[in-house]
């Protein structure tokens, strides 16, 4: 496949008039809805920013490539964009971006797809191709650029190939056998003893992966240095290296933004970087990893860890928290989604036919406390441990996690329990470190589960179920017992906090802080759900309300988008406020906050209470006061939606 298949002439902007790279991303974003390339430009550009977020995609010498594989993209699709003067693109060489290539996949893209995007990042290496695509006028210029280049680059692998069976087919004359294919092509001069391995991968595995790859592959080139590349992309790890490439390596560079296969590494000087570097900095990493100048990479047990401990990609210890609470809450959301709804549909059916329904029973069984909702806690003490310490940690979470809920140290007793093992099991590898080689193997199958398992059930049984057992019960009392007042000033704080991120910490600490109410007090009428649910229904459904009343301060575009917005707020997905909110984070944060605190403060101002941790309107029917709880959620929604739409500025008009 051509790589003009896929960037067709309709959708290149050719004078993009955008300044920022807000308006960048939302000028090519217009081009793929226009030609009806992408069914949901709301849900597309969330994918956008989150892809932004990981790590910018003006990836330097002038070139940006924002990217997403989701479902709301019909075909796959590539928007070519020339600014003249060039923009702001948070690149990472700090230089104004001119070429744009917006990418857009489908989550089902076929191989094919994926080889021809790769083969496009591929071709950005060249400074020269690139100067050339910045003096064309016109987009069959454009086009034909790329289909001679991509001839031009066929026409060499095809004589690299050719080069190659040659030598192998006579050096099996010589040695008298059937030639061996090698998985891979090694790079470089095959005089020179210097030999490198490099793993390169970005959390999409379309762009940055393969011009990590071929950066690397060139430079290699340029150096004299043989190198072999693995790269990671969608159709999942090509070119895997050998373990007799590995052995023979003087220093392996990962430049990945996601996990690879680490313990391969074993013993061997290992440069961590972001894919990133292998773009930019591939000259620094191949010198470092063939002069070993990196830490040797220690495995135990399927455990990433670093002789050193030191690490390029530097985490902050709040990140470090965030990250394995995130990842805890992450496996434990299905538990909450599935038994919570379950229960909700329980609760239904008591009202309509009692408590001896069988039907009623049945639910209460699978969704309640012996069913999903008994291992809400496990599960995430169980991944956060792993987070930590990976796979030796889970089980020792886990049985932490579970003394917790027996115990009643509940939601705080588990958290607990879980950042224990984790760093126990750490403990545990330092511990055991000059221990005889001859009993590795006994580690994690042996010694981390019993050791692991019996430090933290005694410590939790002896200190973290007592502390948190009396502390659970104190909070549970606390705020069974608040007066009209203070549960109102919670109400809002929690309602507020819905919306301060929008799925970040502060959303999912509210959240989390109302599902360990909800938990560890049996508290089933739920009245904390009933403001964190309200508040987090209030964004998406504000930014429906401002883009459908005050349309002249929305783009065609944005107005489109938030029409999805209706859905999704009723449906209690505040992400869907995500990309307004990027674009214009003073003003719809703000706006939404406002929204969020009054309809959070107003279910507690009324008693109102939601007995499930999902579902939004879906759900609204079991509140005690269904119809007032579907006011204070309009209410916010109004007010908040009024605030944006009387405060946003008008789009720029684009001439």
């Amino acid at each position: 496949m051509r790589i003009t298949d896929l960037m067709i002439q309709e959708t290149m902007i050719m004078d993009l008039q955008a300044t920022t790279k807000d308006e960048a991303i939302d000028e090519l974003i217009a081009s793929l809805n226009k030609s009806g390339r992408i069914n949901d430009p709301v849900l597309f550009k969330e994918m956008i920013y989150k892809r932004e977020a990981e790590s910018s995609t003006g990836i330097g010498g002038g070139i940006a490539m924002p990217h997403a594989k989701t479902s709301a993209v019909n075909e796959p699709t590539v928007v070519f964009a020339k600014s003249k003067n060039g923009l702001d693109f948070a690149a990472l060489d700090d230089e104004p971006a001119h070429i744009f290539f917006m990418i857009a996949a489908p989550e089902g893209a076929g191989n094919t797809h994926l080889r021809t995007l790769a083969a496009l990042s591929r071709l950005l290496i060249d400074s020269d191709f690139i100067a050339q695509l910045m003096s064309t006028d016109a987009p069959a210029e454009v086009s034909a650029l790329f289909d001679a280049k991509q001839e031009e680059a066929a026409e060499k692998e095809a004589a690299k190939e050719k080069a190659k069976a040659e030598k192998a087919a006579k050096a099996a004359s010589e040695a008298g056998s059937a030639p061996q294919q090698t998985p891979g092509i090694i790079v470089g001069n095959e005089n020179s003893e210097d030999f490198v391995v490099a793993v390169t991968a970005c959390p999409t595995g379309i762009a940055h992966t393969f011009m990590a790859e071929d950066a690397l592959k060139k430079k290699a080139q340029e150096m004299g240095i043989n190198i072999r590349v693995e790269t990671n992309g969608s159709e999942g790890a090509q070119n895997v290296l050998t373990a007799d490439e590995i052995a023979r390596a003087k220093g392996v560079i990962v430049a990945a933004d996601k996990n690879v296969e680490m313990a391969r590494f074993d013993g061997k000087p290992v440069l961590q970087r972001p894919v990133s570097d292998g773009i930019r900095k591939s000259e620094e990493l191949i010198r470092k990893a063939v002069n070993g100048d990196a830490p040797i990479y220690r495995s135990e047990g399927g455990s990433n860890v670093k002789e050193d401990g030191a690490s390029a990609n530097k985490m902050s210890v709040g990140s470090k928290i965030y990250k394995d609470l995130m990842n805890g809450i992450s496996h434990m959301l299905p538990f909450v989604v599935g038994g919570g709804i379950l229960l909700a549909i329980s609760f239904l059916i008591e009202q309509l036919a009692g408590e001896d329904n069988p039907l009623f029973q049945l639910l209460q069984t699978i969704g309640g406390g012996t069913g999903a909702f008994h291992f809400l806690i496990p599960v995430l003490a169980g991944f956060i441990a792993m987070s930590i310490g990976d796979r030796p940690a889970l089980m020792p979470g886990m049985v932490g996690g579970l003394m917790a809920v027996n115990s009643n140290a509940g939601f705080l007793g588990g958290l607990a329990a879980g950042f224990l093992a984790g760093y126990v099991v750490i403990g545990l590898r330092k511990l055991l470190r000059g221990l005889p080689k001859a009993i590795d193997g006994l580690k994690p199958i042996l010694l981390y589960p019993v050791l692991g398992l019996l430090i933290v059930g005694a410590i939790s049984y002896y200190v973290f179920d007592p502390i948190f057992g009396s502390l659970n019960t104190w909070l549970v009392d606390a705020l069974g017992n608040l007066g009209t007042g203070n549960a109102v000033l919670l109400g809002l704080l929690l309602g507020g906090m819905m919306s301060i991120d929008m799925g970040g910490p502060f959303n999912k600490a509210a959240y989390t802080f109302a599902i360990g109410v909800f938990t560890s007090s049996g508290n089933t009428d739920g009245a904390w759900m009933a403001a964190v649910m309200a508040g987090g229904m209030v964004p998406p459904l504000a930014i429906a309300l401002a883009s459908t009343f005050f349309k002249s301060k929305f783009t065609e575009q944005e107005r489109k988008s938030g029409l999805t917005n209706y859905v999704l707020g009723l449906s209690f997905i505040t992400e869907g406020a995500i990309p307004f909110a990027a674009a214009d984070p003073l003003r719809v944060l703000t706006s939404c906050i406002i929204g969020s605190a009054v309809a959070g403060g107003l279910t507690q101002l009324w008693s109102i209470n939601v007995p499930a941790p999902h579902g939004g309107i879906f759900v609204a029917a079991l509140a005690n006061h269904a119809l007032l709880f579907l006011l204070a959620v309009a209410i916010g929604a109004v007010i908040s939606g009024l605030i944006l739409g009387l405060w946003k500025k008008s789009p720029t008009v684009v001439k």
